[in-house]
């Protein structure tokens, strides 16, 4: 399932929530991992982008 943020450059971003592999904070906002180094950096915080990738992976919990 794919999730929508808002990328750093405003616009927006699809994120394949099956294929994130690391989550961290930066100072622009959260930046998401996947596989072969690649990434994406989205402004909402932390907390939502977790939340938000769970229920799509998990939204009976």
């Amino acid at each position: 399932m794919f999730v929508k943020f808002t990328g750093a450059d405003r616009t927006a971003t699809a994120v394949n929530a099956a294929q994130v592999t690391f989550i961290s904070q930066v100072t622009e906002g959260t930046r998401i991992r996947f596989g072969e180094g690649r990434s994406v950096t989205v402004i909402e915080p932390l907390e939502e982008v977790m939340e938000r990738l769970n229920y799509t992976l998990y939204p009976e919990k």
